[in-house]
């Protein structure tokens, strides 16, 4: 079950005692389900605003894809990609704005413009993320991957899941902590599809409860994703059943943040999760 939290966002803070939508805004040629899609600043824009009104309380702005096989983009590329979106989605809508990066510059730049989230699949482990975010006051998620995003998929092996992965994000916490970042900024994910088998993803959602020992809002990335592909037969753009029988599942297991490509079906089944979940609770 679900723990009624608060999210530290430094000026604001997020109320995580229901489930929290975060929409995907790849500003990217290249991503596995949406690449080139948001053509200019206005689609984007365009596209941030029907989330909200379909019911994101985040939207999560990436300047470089991460599917598997991906090579980095270089650091002005990022940036202008992101950053004219991340001002006029700022100044255009009402909602709480993710950066998608591991860069210390993206992250400075994009907190500097109003972003209140970094979402980090690298977990802050490149030389000055830590210290890029400590210097701010927003929220951090912070990812478990093994490998990096060109290689990740290539036979990936744990000695035990879902504790590999669960004492992976209690090092970072604490490697966090350290570096200034307290603990009421942060977010955790388990990482699915980053460096995980089929089989391996299903474990970690059978699992997904365990990690409330962790103490920290958790926040599952399940949309389109290979294993919904590999179990249903579906193309990437025909997997909306499935992400979002997926969603449901994390929800009932303590997930407190949904990261989907598709808004507007994820928000209404939630509702249906999260009414139901109350009733066995009253």
């Amino acid at each position: 079950m679900n723990i009624a939290m608060h999210l530290n966002l430094g000026s604001r803070t997020l109320d995580l005692g229901s489930p929290q939508v975060m929409g995907v805004l790849n500003i990217t040629p290249d991503s596995f389900s949406d690449g080139g899609h948001l053509a200019t600043v206005d689609d984007a824009v365009e596209a941030a605003r029907s989330m909200v009104e379909a019911g994101a309380s985040i939207i999560d702005i990436g300047g470089e894809s991460t599917r598997p096989g991906a090579s980095g983009v270089p650091e002005q590329e990022q940036l202008d990609r992101v950053m004219p979106v991340i001002e006029a989605v700022r100044r255009e809508c009402e909602v709480i704005v993710s950066i998608d990066t591991g860069n210390p510059a993206v992250i400075l730049a994009a907190t500097t413009a109003g972003a209140d989230i970094v979402n980090d699949i690298f977990a802050l482990t490149q030389p000055g993320a830590l210290a890029a975010v400590a210097a701010t006051d927003v929220a951090v998620c912070i990812m478990h991957m093994q490998g990096v995003p060109a290689t990740m998929q290539d036979n990936p092996v744990y000695a035990a899941l879902p504790g590999d992965v669960i004492e992976f994000l209690r090092r970072r916490i604490a490697a966090c902590q350290d570096a200034g970042i307290g603990a009421e900024r942060l977010i955790i994910d388990p990482g699915f599809g980053f460096g995980k088998t089929h089989e391996q993803n299903l474990v970690l959602l059978a699992t997904l409860g365990q990690f409330g020992a962790l103490g920290r809002p958790i926040l599952v990335g399940l949309s389109r994703k290979g294993t919904l592909g590999h179990l249903t037969g579906r193309a990437v753009d025909e997997r909306l059943a499935a992400g979002l029988a997926a969603a449901v599942l994390a929800v009932e297991r303590g997930a407190n943040i949904v990261r989907t490509h598709d808004v507007p079906a994820t928000v209404d089944a939630l509702k249906i999760a999260w009414a139901v979940m109350q009733q066995e609770q009253s």
